[in-house]
């Protein structure tokens, strides 16, 4: 069953990256939702079609999407989320990805993630090692020093102020900061050796932010937890944060995030 759901998830990724290259321009149109966050047409006929590939490939599995779910009780659940990314997805900028998660029993098998402006696909199963275009791929080995690289997702509503911890952490490591607008792409990067840790802010529903990297990440040798050290379930219940590195200077940035 591993290489059909990789070939399905696969499959689901390439044609969500059609869809968000069919919006990407100018003048996006989108509507705010209830909780004052931004929506596009992209983001919900993605989560749309995931919904429609699941029911029919699937139909006695769960999916969890952050623009619509359907809830079969099953152990299997697709955690989707169809644009990582939006407000810069909004703004024209080439950042965002798609991201789709297979999770057993809270826990992500498998996971994939597309960039379709530059072409990447990340993939992996558990157990099975992480891959960048079915390439392996490996996190860094570098400790907290002026070479590495850590990002940071926060926004003003986020509930945990993880920016001015952050701060300090590179005031006193020297490690560069990057704001890059998309958890999801940071979080791949991290997977492939390019930074050494990312930070997100992201709680209520923002499982669909890290189910996948969960497993892309750890499959490369990396280390994804929650804001506090914290292993956490990532089908249907809120998170608490994440933090996710190459490990190595997992416990370091942990020093950091305390009494957030």
């Amino acid at each position: 069953m591993k290489d059909e759901y990789l070939k399905f998830a696969k499959d689901l990724a390439y044609q969500a990256g059609g869809i968000m290259l069919k919006y990407f321009q100018l003048g996006v149109e989108y509507r705010m939702k209830e909780d004052e966050t931004a929506v596009t047409k992209a983001d919900e006929e993605i989560n749309q079609l995931v919904i429609d590939k699941v029911a029919e490939k699937y139909p006695d599995q769960s999916i969890f999407g952050e623009e619509g779910s359907v809830d079969k009780k099953s152990k299997l659940i697709w955690v989707c989320d169809p644009i990582d990314g939006t407000h810069p997805f909004m703004k024209v900028l080439p950042v965002s990805v798609f991201s789709l998660a297979l999770v057993d029993n809270g826990v992500p098998i498998l996971g994939v993630v597309y960039d379709p402006y530059n072409k990447r696909l990340y993939s992996a199963v558990k157990g099975h090692g992480a891959f960048l275009n079915d390439k392996p791929i490996k996190i860094s080995n570098l400790d907290l020093v002026s070479e590495a690289t850590v990002n940071i997702e926060w926004w003003s509503e986020a509930e945990l102020d993880i920016d001015t911890p952050l701060h300090r952490l590179s005031l006193d490591t020297k490690a560069y900061v990057l704001h890059l607008g998309c958890v999801v792409n940071a979080a791949c990067l991290v997977a492939a050796g390019q930074y050494e840790a990312c930070l997100y802010a992201g709680t209520k529903g923002k499982n669909v932010d890290i189910a996948a990297i969960k497993v892309i990440v750890e499959e490369a040798g990396g280390k994804v937890t929650d804001i506090n050290g914290v292993e956490q379930r990532y089908d249907v219940r809120d998170i608490n944060g994440a933090i996710i590195s190459n490990g190595i200077v997992h416990s370091k940035v942990l020093e950091y995030m305390k009494n957030i």
